[in-house]
């Protein structure tokens, strides 16, 4: 089939106008939380003046870190979250534009990896919101607090596949004619963007358990805006979470690689670079979620391994795909 270029220029259009939303999300995001910053430490400075000395009223003052944020706060945050969800819809039209332009699912290459993925991470974090919302915690510390952090690395992410990983739309080389795609890129596309999420939560872990040990100390953490997010250990569980059911959908990516292997070259293992880090990624990530479930590794010391884990599969993206020669090398443009 011939690749129809109007639709693909479409796309290319609303991959722009949805980076454009995703720049205003991600100030809006921002702004909202430097402004709980200042309100929460100008509310600690008054229970502190109002406690009057009182050594009582030491433990009262991190209780106020959990007060519902004020009108005008909430306000940076619904404008943030109403541009993210414009963003996402002018994102999904991009990758549905995409594939309807090459008549074929849209992740045939590092560019339509990156676009597909960017946009689970998106939806991922607008079903959390809603589902915070509902729980009844829109007035308080909710899911549109990590605004900041998911809008940031959507848009670096798509910045960095335009810049470095674009190409225009084509029809797949004969490899990737295979029903196999839809099954073994998926899904890991799924993990991927599962992942993501989880190593967003795990970085501000380690900042928030950091600022817990200074506090603690009788230090001043700074980063008041940070005082908004979760807690360190309820930060953990949501990456642990996040981490475990990315591994279940990375090893069933193993495996089906594995099938795909044998229908297109005969042979389930083929010792290719990107098989190797295939099977790297996912032991790195048994040795976190076992230190994690077994050994009791919670915190620091498993939060690390996640990093680690995270560590290779981006090396695996951005480092093998494209400097490692192999049966993959077609992937990688």
């Amino acid at each position: 089939m011939t690749v129809d270029e109007n639709v693909a220029q479409v796309s290319n259009l609303l991959l722009y106008s949805a980076m454009t939303a995703y720049l205003g999300s991600f100030i809006a995001y921002a702004a909202d939380l430097a402004e709980g910053g200042k309100e929460i430490k100008a509310r600690e400075v008054r229970r502190r003046e109002r406690a009057g000395g009182e050594a009582g009223e030491a433990g009262e003052a991190g209780t106020v870190l959990t007060e519902p944020a004020t009108a005008r706060r909430r306000r940076g945050a619904a404008v943030g979250t109403s541009l993210f969800t414009l963003a996402a819809l002018l994102h999904l039209g991009s990758v549905v534009s995409r594939g309807v332009s090459v008549h074929r699912v849209p992740w045939g290459n590092m560019f339509e990896f990156a676009l597909t993925g960017s946009l689970v991470v998106a939806v991922g974090y607008l079903v959390a919101v809603v589902r915070a919302q509902r729980a009844g915690l829109g007035g308080g510390r909710d899911a549109r607090y990590l605004g900041t952090f998911v809008a940031g690395p959507v848009l670096a992410t798509l910045g960095i596949a335009l810049r470095s990983f674009y190409v225009e739309a084509a029809q797949l080389v004969p490899a990737l004619d295979s029903y196999w795609l839809v099954i073994h890129v998926l899904v890991a596309i799924l993990a991927t963007a599962l992942s993501t999420l989880g190593f967003s939560a795990t970085v501000l872990q380690l900042t928030q358990e950091k600022r817990e040990r200074v506090r603690a100390s009788g230090g001043n953490p700074g980063g008041a805006f940070m005082d908004a997010l979760p807690g360190a250990v309820e930060l953990e569980r949501t990456a642990f979470r996040l981490n475990a059911v990315a591994f279940v959908m990375w090893t069933f990516t193993l495996i089906a690689g594995a099938v795909w292997a044998q229908v297109a070259w005969n042979r389930y293992w083929n010792w290719d670079s990107k098989e190797v880090w295939t099977f790297v990624i996912w032991v790195v990530y048994a040795c976190y979620l076992h230190a994690r479930a077994t050994r009791g590794w919670d915190g620091r010391r498993a939060a690390w391994l996640s990093v680690l884990a995270f560590a290779c599969m981006l090396f695996n993206y951005l480092v093998v795909n494209i400097f490692f020669p192999g049966l993959h090398s077609y992937a990688g443009v």
